[in-house]
C-alpha cells in the first residue's frame, strides 16, 4: 500500500513538474476540521452519529489558463467514518481482533468506524478575477484515498444480554473495510492575496464516496422472514463535509 501512495504521489508531482514551463504552478498546505457521516442502502442500518476529523494536505495548482488550474496534492484524512446503527440482531465484524462469540449482537447494536486514509485529490479550480485583494473559486474534483487504519467500536447488547460499549474499546477492523474508497466532491470559497503569489484560502467542500467501503461480512437475522440468517449487505458509503483553510504559494 505504501509504495502505491508514493508512486502515485512522486507520478503526480513530476506531471505537474513538466507542464510548470508552460504556465504558472503553485504549492500550499491546507488544514480542514472534517464532518463525516455514512450512508447505505439497506432499511435495516441507519446513520447514527458523525465523526469529527482532520484533514491535512499538500496542495498544488497548475494554471493552463488564466483563472483556470489543475489541482493535485497529497493528504491524510484522521476519523474519517462515522456510526450506523444495525436494526436486526446478528454476528458483525467476525473478520475483527474480536474473540469468538462477542461480535454477536442483539438487536439496535450501534458500530463506529473510525478511519484513516491516505488521499490524493484530481481538480479543476475556476477563479475569478481579483476585487481588491479577493478573488472567489469553485472546484469540482474526484479524490482517491488509500485506507492505512481501521478502528471502531460497539455499542448495545450482546446475545446473553451483557452490555457492551461502556469502556470505549478501540477494535483493529482492517479486514472489515476496503482497502480503496473512490469520492467526487465539490468546493467553493474565497482566496485572499497576501503578497505576489501567496494567498490564503478559505472555503466549504462536500465529498460524496460512491464506492462501498465495508466488506459487508457480517450475518443477520432477519425479523420480518422469522429470524431467518442473511448474508449483510449495508453498501455503506462516506460523505464528507470539511472546512477548507490553507496558504498557496
Amino acid at each position: 500500500m505504501k509504495k502505491i501512495v508514493v508512486s502515485l504521489s512522486f507520478l503526480c508531482f513530476t506531471l505537474l513538474g513538466l507542464q510548470a514551463q508552460e504556465g504558472d504552478i503553485r504549492f500550499g498546505i491546507q488544514t480542514s476540521p472534517t464532518f463525516t457521516w455514512m450512508n447505505t442502502a439497506d432499511v435495516n442500518v441507519n446513520r447514527s452519529g458523525t465523526n469529527l476529523g482532520l484533514k491535512l494536505a499538500m496542495m498544488s495548482e497548475y494554471y493552463f489558463r488564466e483563472n483556470y488550474a489543475v489541482t493535485s496534492g497529497i493528504g491524510f484524512h484522521f476519523n474519517s467514518g462515522g456510526q450506523m446503527l444495525f436494526e436486526d440482531p446478528g454476528t458483525y465484524w467476525p473478520n475483527s481482533d474480536l474473540s469468538p462469540g462477542l461480535d454477536s449482537l442483539a438487536s439496535g447494536a450501534k458500530l463506529r468506524y473510525n478511519l484513516q486514509y491516505v488521499e490524493i485529490p484530481l481538480g479543476l479550480k475556476m477563479k475569478t478575477r481579483e476585487f481588491g485583494y479577493l478573488s472567489y473559486w469553485l472546484e469540482p474534483s474526484l479524490s482517491m484515498g488509500f485506507r492505512s487504519q481501521a478502528r471502531g467500536t460497539m455499542e448495545g447488547r450482546r446475545f446473553d444480554g451483557a452490555t457492551i460499549g461502556e469502556e470505549g474499546e478501540k477494535i483493529n477492523i482492517r479486514d472489515e473495510v476496503t482497502g480503496i474508497n473512490l469520492a467526487w466532491g465539490l468546493g467553493g470559497g474565497v482566496e485572499y492575496t497576501l503578497s505576489g503569489t501567496t494567498s490564503l484560502l478559505l472555503g466549504i467542500n462536500m465529498q460524496f464516496g460512491f464506492t462501498d467501503i465495508t466488506k459487508n461480512t457480517g450475518t443477520y437475522f432477519d425479523d420480518s422472514r422469522g429470524g431467518e440468517a442473511r448474508q449483510e449487505d449495508s453498501r455503506a458509503k462516506i460523505t464528507v463535509l470539511s472546512i477548507k483553510a490553507g496558504i498557496l504559494f
